[in-house]
């Protein structure tokens, strides 16, 4: 009888480890959902994931990340949410501009929403208010709204004698056409802006045509996804052109752009990495306040300066944060 005992225990201790990894809970998942593209976006993501490494979560470790690109078709968030929530996405991180928050909280009512925003989040509708959101959503707003008067004055201290400036905007980004074309007007400061609305490329190759014959003086691009992957294009034709521009991000100059000033981009992407290994762990979207992004950074191309023929003042070299040459 003590011998069967025995042979009974020995079986069933054989049996634990299958058992515990049975009971192992399953590894959990964080949607990606983004405007861009995987080739487009790989910094970003690593931006991002680096954030949820310092919240201790590591990707095929301990965190399965689910990707969505819209791929610039910004009608495309909704169907990209859900299926994000099939896919077993416990969190979905929504760090671009286009829409693509609010249509995830609407596809996704229940889901957490860590977004990105380039507007205002609670004029979206995406939380009640910064500091207690109150709903499934919380993020980082990247304040690149806050800085078109920035953006602007230092287009006129590059180009003092600009009397024409040509604005590109998209109208497809429903979350801020209006306020884009509104904000840029505003910090004008008297000098015409002439509006150049574009969804394609087509659209800005004839844009380019049509600013050789308004005799533009400089250009502004707005804020949008759809620019940032159309950055070569924009920094060939303004090349062509030699027409001196402002952008939104290092991207741009990066690639021979003139000049950018905004956000750093992948700082922010780290910050919502940040906030979504917090809700892992627990914490509730609702409880977690918005946060704004703090690093700034101006950009200039020298060799691209030198190119078009412009002297860049000295004041603005001083205020850069980095000088290509």
């Amino acid at each position: 009888m003590n011998r069967r005992k025995m042979i009974a225990a020995l079986g069933g201790a054989a049996g634990w480890p299958f058992a515990a990894r049975a009971q192992q809970p399953a590894m959990p998942v964080v949607g990606f959902l983004d405007a861009g593209s995987a080739t487009e976006r790989t910094q970003q993501v690593a931006a991002f994931q680096k954030g949820l490494a310092e919240g201790g979560y590591q990707e095929g470790q301990n965190v399965r990340l689910e990707c969505a690109w819209a791929e610039g078709q910004y009608g495309r968030f909704g169907e990209l949410a859900a299926d994000l929530v099939r896919r077993g996405a416990n969190v979905i991180a929504v760090p671009g501009s286009g829409g693509g928050a609010v249509a995830a909280k609407t596809a996704a009512p229940s889901t957490a929403i860590v977004f990105g925003t380039t507007g205002n989040p609670v004029e979206e509708g995406l939380v009640a208010s910064l500091n207690r959101p109150g709903g499934n959503a919380t993020g980082v707003n990247f304040l690149v709204r806050e800085l078109i008067p920035k953006r602007m004055q230092l287009l006129r201290e590059l180009v003092p004698n600009a009397k024409r400036i040509a604005l590109l905007v998209n109208p497809t980004d429903a979350e801020n056409y209006e306020s884009n074309l509104r904000d840029v007007r505003a910090a004008a400061d008297g000098r015409q802006i002439l509006v150049h609305e574009v969804a394609t490329g087509r659209d800005i190759d004839e844009a380019f045509a049509e600013m050789a014959r308004e005799n533009a003086d400089a250009l502004f691009v707005a804020p949008g996804t759809f620019f940032n992957t159309r950055r070569v294009q924009l920094t060939v034709l303004t090349a062509r052109r030699a027409l001196p521009a402002i952008f939104t991000t290092r991207a741009y100059p990066e690639v021979g752009g003139l000049m950018s000033y905004g956000t750093d981009v992948l700082d922010a992407f780290r910050q919502i990495g940040v906030y979504t290994a917090r809700i892992l762990k627990g914490a509730k979207p609702a409880d977690l306040p918005v946060q704004q992004s703090t690093k700034f950074e101006l950009v200039i191309n020298l060799n691209t300066a030198r190119a078009l023929g412009f002297t860049i003042p000295a004041a603005l070299l001083a205020l850069a944060v980095e000088v290509i040459e």
